[in-house]
């Protein structure tokens, strides 16, 4: 009986867990370049029952095995706002902190420049070109546009047309190895495996459009329906607790 409690437990606590990616799947509908995730699960250890077979055995509950995320594109939708970026396929943009220099990838492209003319993210990290941080000189430049290559095309004040950098892209051959680290942004380790590391459209990497921010891939229809099988779940699990209770009380009253 007390294998039930213990198994129904652990129920609860995975089920707990599951509800929680679906929460924040829910809560990141409108995040830009946001991924959904979902929880997978493996079953405990099961243990032979005395004096049977090696086919006679009883599970020990549930575990939470991994919280994968999904990298699907999402659907772009147009900003009008130049300095806005979404990748049309594979790849990442590159940040970088310039207070410590830690690289992180990210496909949230709601960039701008800043007051020294570099293109950087909303909390002020530096967006990375094939030859370092990106930048537009505030003093020189008049208007830049980002083509589908990444190139930052700029017209001087003068009138004279030039070419201030380009965008780079970065792809991992195995993205479940990237860790999430909250403002939209994945840090990566070696088990992710050997970045690759270019231009737009070149070693299968993207395209960029411009004045286009990507949207979450999180699909309500399908987070609500799992929302309800987790809570279903959950309420049976719970049950399975009440009913050990019942039969323990039972074996309690059989002494008087």
């Amino acid at each position: 009986m007390l294998g039930s409690l213990n198994t129904a437990i652990t129920g609860l606590q995975a089920f707990q867990q599951q509800i929680n990616v679906v929460g924040n799947n829910i809560a990141n509908v409108n995040t830009t370049g946001f991924k959904t995730a979902r929880a997978d699960f493996e079953d405990n250890f099961s243990q032979a029952l005395a004096g049977s077979g090696p086919n006679v055995q009883v599970g020990s509950g549930v575990s939470l095995a991994a919280i994968p995320n999904n990298f699907n594109q999402g659907t772009i939708s147009s900003t009008g706002v130049g300095s806005d970026l979404a990748i049309a396929g594979q790849g990442f943009f590159t940040v970088r902190n310039s207070v410590d220099s830690t690289m992180y990838a990210t496909r949230a492209g709601d960039f701008h420049l800043d007051s020294a003319g570099y293109l950087v993210t909303t909390d002020g990290l530096r967006v990375q070109g094939v030859a370092g941080d990106l930048q537009v000189d505030p003093v020189t430049v008049a208007s830049f546009s980002i083509d589908q290559k990444g190139f930052i095309n700029v017209v001087k004040k003068d009138g004279t047309l030039a070419v201030s950098g380009q965008v780079q892209l970065t792809s991992f051959p195995d993205q479940s190895q990237l860790v999430k680290q909250g403002d939209n942004r994945y840090s990566w380790t070696a088990t992710a495996g050997t970045p690759v590391v270019g231009a737009p459209q070149s070693n299968g990497l993207g395209t960029l459009q411009s004045g286009a921010l990507e949207l979450s891939n999180v699909d309500l229809t399908s987070e609500m329906s799992n929302l309800i099988i987790a809570q279903r779940a959950f309420q049976a699990s719970a049950r399975i607790i009440t009913t050990s209770d019942e039969m323990l009380q039972e074996i309690v009253n059989l002494k008087r």
